[in-house]
C-alpha cells in the first residue's frame, strides 16, 4: 500500500482513491509575475514524485497545475496591488505580456527539472465567468458580505475553519494575523471578489454583481479544481507556506460551495513540501534571497543535479542550499550516469511491469526495496541509496539491472535514461562567457538614466540593444539589474 502524510489530519495514511484505479491530483501553480525560484521549483518537483510514485502504483492520474495570472496581492492577505499589475508598472510592458513570458519561463523550468507536464494547466483569467458564479452561490448561501473594496467571505458560517493549519482563531481574533481592511468583520474573512477603485482602472477587471473589479487570489483554486476534477478530488498539493492562508482558506469557502462541514468531503489528502533554505532563511522573492534555474545553469550545474539535491532528502524536511551541497549531488549524479549500461527504455514503468519482467530473486529483491522506500510517504533518499547499491552491484543480472535502473528513473525523473555524464559534467554557461559584462552594465546604467529624464525612446532602444545581445532587463524600484535571457 502507499502510504502518505496528510497535512488535514496530520497522520501517515495509506492511500485509498476515491474511484478505483484513477487519481485527481491539484497543484497549486506559480503566479506569474516573476521567474519562479529554484525555492518555488520544490513544490513541483515534489508533486512531480508523487504523481510518478502514483503511476508507479498502476493508477491512472490527472494532475491539474493552475496558473496565476491574476488576482494574487503582494500581500497574501488582502492588501496591497496585485503583482502582475505591479510588475507590468515595472518592466513597462502589458500584464498580458508579463504573463506569457513568465508562464513560457515556468514550463521551461519545469522541464528542464524533468517535470512531467501537467494533465491540465488552467489559466485563471480564463475562468473568470465561472468564478463568478461560485461567488454568487456563495453569497446566496448567506457565507459573503460586502464592504468598501468587494465582496468577502465570512469565515464564521462554516465549522472548524482553520483546521489544516490548527489555527487558535479566537487568538487571531484579538490579535489579528492580517492587516486592517475597511468593512471586514473578522480577521480571518477574506475576499472572494475585489472591486476596482472609482479612481484607477486596472489592466484585468472584468464586470460582475458586485462591481468593476478582478477575483480573489484564494477562489481561483477551488473553482478550477472543480472544474477539471470534479467537486471532489483526491489530493491537494502545496508548499507549507500555503496552509495557514490559502489552503485554510480555500477549504473554507469549497465546504460553504458545496454545503458540508468536512473538509474530507472536497478533498480527503492534502500533503505539502517544506522550504529550501539559505542559511537559517527560507529562500522567497520578497526577501531577496533568489535563485533561479538559469542560474543554476550559469555557474555550470546541471538542473537534474539539482532535483538529485532536493531528492536527496524527504520532501517534508527543510533543505539547506549551498555549493557544498550542490557539488556532491553533482558528483554522485555523474558516477550513477558514468555506470548506465547502453539501451535502457525510456517509457515509465510501473510496479507491476517492473516485477513481471525481473528473472532473479537479487532483482526482486532490490525491486521490493525500491517499492517499499517509496510507498513510505516518498522515501527519496531510501530510493537513491538503492539506485548506488544496484549501479554498483557487479553480481547482478545486466537484464534485471536494466529493468531496475528504468524503474528508479520512472519514479525519480533524473535523467539516468537521457543524459550522460559529460552532459552534468560540463558546465552549461560557457557559450555566454564572451559576454563584455561591464559594457551591459553601462548600458543598463544608461538607461536608467534615459528614464529618469522620461526618455522613453532612448530607454527602448537600450533596451532592444541589451535584447540584442541575448540580455534581459529587470526594473525595480530601486533601479534595474539584468541576466542573460532564457
Amino acid at each position: 500500500m502507499l502510504k502518505l502524510f496528510n497535512t488535514l489530519t496530520r497522520t501517515l495514511e495509506e492511500f485509498t482513491p476515491l474511484q478505483p484505479g484513477t487519481v485527481g491530483m491539484y497543484t497549486c501553480g506559480p503566479t506569474v509575475y516573476a521567474y519562479a525560484h529554484i525555492g518555488n521549483m520544490r513544490a513541483y518537483v515534489f508533486s512531480d514524485t508523487l504523481r510518478r510514485a502514483l503511476l508507479w502504483h498502476g493508477y491512472d492520474v490527472t494532475q491539474v497545475v493552475n496558473i496565476t495570472d491574476v488576482g494574487h496581492l503582494t500581500s497574501d492577505a488582502d492588501a496591497g496591488e496585485d503583482k502582475l499589475e505591479v510588475a507590468a508598472a515595472r518592466e513597462e510592458r502589458s500584464i498580458w505580456e508579463i504573463a506569457a513570458h513568465y508562464t513560457d519561463a515556468f514550463f521551461t523550468d519545469i522541464e528542464r527539472l524533468g517535470v512531467l507536464a501537467p494533465s491540465v494547466a488552467p489559466r485563471a483569467t480564463d475562468h473568470i465567468e465561472q468564478m463568478i458564479k461560485f461567488g454568487e452561490k456563495l453569497q446566496a448561501d448567506g457565507h459573503t458580505y460586502a464592504a468598501p473594496s468587494g465582496l468577502y467571505f465570512d469565515s464564521t458560517t462554516v465549522t472548524d475553519y482553520g483546521e489544516l493549519a490548527g489555527l487558535d482563531i479566537e487568538g487571531l481574533r484579538e490579535g489579528a494575523r492580517v492587516e486592517a481592511v475597511e468593512g471586514k468583520r473578522n480577521p480571518t474573512d477574506f475576499a472572494v471578489w475585489r472591486s476596482s477603485p472609482e479612481d484607477v482602472t486596472r489592466q484585468m477587471e472584468w464586470d460582475s454583481p458586485w462591481g468593476v473589479g478582478a477575483p480573489g487570489w484564494h477562489l481561483e483554486c477551488s473553482v478550477m479544481s472543480m472544474e477539471y476534477l470534479g467537486n471532489q478530488f483526491d489530493i491537494h498539493t502545496g508548499g507549507v507556506d500555503h496552509i495557514p492562508v490559502h489552503h485554510t482558506n480555500e477549504i473554507a469557502q469549497s465546504k460553504a460551495f458545496l454545503g458540508t462541514e468536512d473538509a474530507t468531503d472536497w478533498v480527503p489528502t492534502w500533503m505539502h513540501n517544506e522550504f529550501v533554505l539559505f542559511g537559517d532563511e527560507k529562500m522567497s522573492k520578497s526577501a531577496g534571497r533568489t535563485l533561479l534555474v538559469e542560474d543554476l545553469i550559469q555557474q555550470g550545474y546541471h538542473p537534474r543535479v539539482y532535483r538529485y539535491l532536493l531528492l536527496g532528502s524527504t520532501y517534508r524536511q527543510q533543505l539547506g542550499f549551498g555549493d557544498e551541497a550542490m557539488d556532491a549531488a553533482r558528483t554522485a549524479l555523474i558516477r550513477l550516469l558514468g555506470r548506465m549500461p547502453d539501451g535502457i527504455p525510456t517509457d515509465l514503468l510501473t510496479h507491476e511491469r517492473a516485477a513481471e519482467a525481473l528473472t532473479t530473486e537479487e532483482g526482486r529483491g532490490y525491486l521490493a526495496r525500491i517499492h517499499d522506500a517509496i510507498s513510505n510517504d516518498l522515501n527519496t533518499p531510501k530510493v537513491l541509496a538503492e539506485l548506488h547499491a544496484v549501479v554498483r552491484d557487479d553480481d547482478l543480472d545486466d537484464a534485471d539491472r536494466r529493468v531496475l535502473l528504468q524503474a528508479v528513473e520512472s519514479l525519480l525523473g533524473l535523467g539516468l535514461t537521457s543524459l550522460t555524464a559529460e552532459e552534468v559534467q560540463r558546465p552549461t554557461g560557457d557559450a555566454d562567457d564572451d559576454l563584455d559584462t561591464d559594457a551591459v552594465d553601462a548600458l543598463v546604467a544608461e538607461r536608467d538614466r534615459a528614464r529618469a529624464d522620461r526618455d522613453w525612446g532612448r530607454a527602448d532602444e537600450i533596451r532592444d540593444q541589451l535584447a540584442e545581445l541575448g540580455v534581459e532587463v529587470l526594473d525595480g524600484a530601486d533601479g534595474s539589474t539584468w541576466r542573460r535571457r532564457q
